[in-house]
């Protein structure tokens, strides 16, 4: 099975602009995420998809792949489809990793491709959620899974809803699972979701996993004990990088 990783990266960001290019322990966090992508013994190529020329000359200097794709995309999917038409080989899957995660763990990836078959259409990951405040953050994006494994729904808001307990005890009585933001797309998957308008529930939620749901794409969900730390800001970059002392603690930290 050959599994092409793409690292979609555009340099504007409402919160964070050129975030691509910030310090990460003396390199790049577009060059850390590269880095710890090629690591992962699962993927045959890795290629930064970018909409900027800085960008795409900053790769190049440190050795990188990188292509350059539209500036008019509205999210990293539709970057990974065009990079992927621009790669110009067959690949069995496409697997979107973050460009705002420097400190991913490439057994993380491994896992991921480990677990594709042909019969699945898009797959990602999950964590399981032990702590009250990520089950009640907004910003950590939570996952209902049926019993094949495959999503159900997203939601920013825990559900199920407990009618039995108070909140501050259901942790303890149902297990809620995190979504983990890495992607894997069948090529010709990957081809028809990028051409789907905006969903209902994707503009309720801000989720455009829900996109695909709404428009009968199953979703496999493949549980990890791995953490990434996306960055979204610089407070987020001060944060992320406070947990860690040495550059030799980047690639273990979870």
């Amino acid at each position: 099975m050959r599994i092409l990783g793409v690292i979609p990266v555009r340099y504007h960001s409402s919160r964070f602009p050129g975030k691509a290019l910030a310090d990460v322990h003396g390199k790049s966090m577009v060059q850390r995420v590269y880095e710890q992508a090629t690591q992962a013994a699962g993927l045959d190529q890795v290629v930064v998809a970018t909409d900027h020329s800085t960008i795409l000359k900053h790769v190049k200097a440190f050795g990188g792949n990188v292509c350059m794709t539209s500036e008019d995309h509205p999210s990293g999917t539709d970057r990974c489809r065009e990079a992927m038409e621009l790669e110009g080989e067959e690949y069995d899957f496409v697997v979107n990793i973050q460009g705002d995660e420097p400190f991913i763990d490439p057994r993380q990836i491994e896992d991921l491709c480990n677990n594709l078959i042909p019969d699945i259409q898009i797959a990602t990951q999950a964590k399981l959620i032990e702590q009250q405040e990520k089950l009640i953050d907004p910003n950590c994006v939570k996952v209902i899974i049926d019993s094949l494994g495959n999503a159900i729904y997203f939601s920013r808001t825990p559900l199920p809803f407990q009618k039995n307990h108070s909140i501050n005890h259901w942790i303890g009585s149902h297990q809620y699972y995190q979504h983990i933001g890495v992607y894997a797309y069948r090529p010709d998957v990957l081809r028809e979701i990028a051409l789907l308008p905006v969903s209902p529930l994707e503009q309720a939620e801000g989720l455009e996993q829900l996109r695909w749901l709404e428009n009968g794409y199953s979703i496999k969900v493949l549980t990890t004990h791995y953490q990434t730390h996306g960055i979204d800001t610089p407070e987020d970059l001060d944060k992320a990088l406070a947990k860690i002392s040495t550059k030799s603690q980047i690639t273990n930290i979870k």
